[in-house]
């Protein structure tokens, strides 16, 4: 009888570290063994997991698919061996975490970090970017979010907090330039716009004290990481909407001045992850310090 498992490790050690001879000194076999033992998993499967090249491995669009199964297979095991072992569920094995770009950089990175010291088992794999992923197919554990969430079955979501958006501009460009009265006149400026996911150069600016919509602006520099936005505005090459921890600094250094303030709104910050039926002791306790760290920093995950 065929062992259904056979080959997965290797799969995912090869996807992992790059190569099978990586993988080899990993699992402590040979390279050639991590190959065919990849191969007669194709063969099983009836599909191609991996681009092989002289130069590098690649996963397939059938691999992608495969991969986050078998990631999920193998952590559910490794905690129920754990638990077993010790008495009580231990966060273990590698945690798959995808943060937005500077918030994560700055505020969430260091509190996972401190958190594998006390939990010495829990290994990290950080993602650091301003686009949406899907959890499943990509094979994230956690996620943390800002902005409003499309809703999907499979995810859980808990909010952390808001962050608030402010329009600035640095004292010489609007000296320069002149302040900004209603909206209209942000026509006539240059503005700085970050990550954005479609065409359109918007702002999200408030209509009223609960609604808020997107608005056009002129992009005269698109920079997608938050703190080359924040030195090109305190450089003053334009008013650009921050959000108020980036922001608050400047502000009170009097680098930066707010312009606007009534059409400021704020977005919500959320941590996300895939709905299951037991909670993986490593996601449960990673959601833990960052609901800790969100009651603990009010400045950042409060308006």
């Amino acid at each position: 009888m065929d062992d259904r498992f056979a080959g997965i490790r290797e799969f995912v050690a090869t996807v992992d570290h790059g190569s099978f001879t990586a993988a080899a000194q990993v699992l402590g076999i040979t390279g050639s063994a991590v190959g065919k033992s990849i191969s007669r998993l194709e063969t099983r499967l009836a599909v191609q997991l991996l681009h092989r090249t002289t130069r590098r491995i690649d996963l397939t669009s059938a691999g992608e698919a495969f991969l986050a199964t078998c990631r999920r297979i193998l952590d559910e095991l490794d905690q129920t061996e754990a638990f077993l072992s010790t008495g009580h569920e231990q966060p273990i094995g590698r945690l798959r975490v995808d943060l937005p770009t500077t918030f994560g950089r700055r505020h969430v990175v260091p509190a996972l970090l401190s958190l594998t010291q006390r939990f010495p088992r829990l290994d990290l794999a950080i993602t650091l970017q301003d686009r949406a992923v899907d959890l499943v197919s990509e094979g994230v554990d956690l996620a943390v979010r800002i902005g409003a969430l499309d809703a999907y079955p499979d995810v859980v979501a808990r909010k952390l907090g808001e962050q608030r958006l402010v329009i600035c501009g640095a004292p010489a460009y609007l000296e320069r330039r002149g302040i900004p009265v209603k909206r209209e006149d942000l026509l006539a400026h240059d503005c700085l716009i970050g990550w954005r996911r479609s065409s359109h150069s918007g702002w999200l600016l408030a209509k009223s004290d609960t609604d808020a919509s997107e608005f056009d602006v002129r992009a005269r520099h698109e920079l997608t990481d938050g703190d080359a936005l924040l030195y090109a505005c305190i450089s003053g090459c334009g008013l650009a909407q921050l959000p108020g921890w980036l922001a608050r600094d400047g502000l009170q250094s009097g680098a930066l001045r707010e312009v606007l303030p009534e059409l400021s709104t704020t977005m919500p910050i959320h941590a996300i992850w895939q709905k299951t039926r037991h909670q993986q002791p490593k996601v449960r306790v990673a959601v833990d310090e960052l609901i800790r760290i969100s009651a603990v920093e009010s400045s950042v995950f409060r308006p």
